[in-house]
C-alpha cells in the first residue's frame, strides 16, 4: 500500500501534502498518531460521564485529524466535539456520535497499521 492509497481510505492526500510537503514527514506524523492517547482518554471520560475531559480529548482528536487530513475521523470528531461543547449535553446524541468516532478511529488506525506493516 502506498501513502496515497492509505489516504484514499482515511483522508485527503492532496491536502496533507500541501501542509507537509514531503511524504517522509507525513509518514512520520501518521505513525506518531498511533501512539496518541486521546482516543482512550475519550472513552474513559465518556464511561464516567466526564464531559469536560471528553470534550478535551475529542477536541485533540479533531485537531490531529485536521492537521493530518484524516477527513473521516475529523468530521465525526468535530460533530462529537460540538455536542460535548453544550452546557447540557444530550447523552444519547453523544453516545451515537462517539460510536461513529470509534468506527472511524478503528478504520484510521487499521489502515495506518496496514500501511506501516508494508513499509
Amino acid at each position: 500500500m502506498t501513502l496515497k492509497e492509505c489516504y484514499s481510505i482515511i483522508g485527503d492526500y492532496n491536502d496533507v501534502m500541501k501542509r507537509l510537503p514531503r511524504e517522509t514527514m507525513v509518514i512520520k506524523f501518521i505513525f506518531r498518531f498511533l501512539d496518541d492517547k486521546s482516543y482512550s482518554q475519550l472513552i474513559t471520560a465518556l464511561e464516567t460521564d466526564d464531559y469536560k475531559s471528553a470534550f478535551m480529548a475529542a477536541h485533540t482528536i479533531k485537531g490531529l485529524c485536521q492537521n493530518l487530513s484524516f477527513t473521516r475521523l475529523y468530521e465525526s470528531s468535530h460533530l462529537l466535539t460540538e455536542a460535548l461543547r453544550s452546557e447540557t449535553p444530550d447523552k444519547s446524541l453523544i453516545n451515537a456520535l462517539a460510536e461513529q468516532v470509534g468506527e472511524d478511529y478503528k478504520t484510521t488506525v487499521n489502515t495506518i497499521n496496514t500501511f506501516k506493516a508494508e513499509q
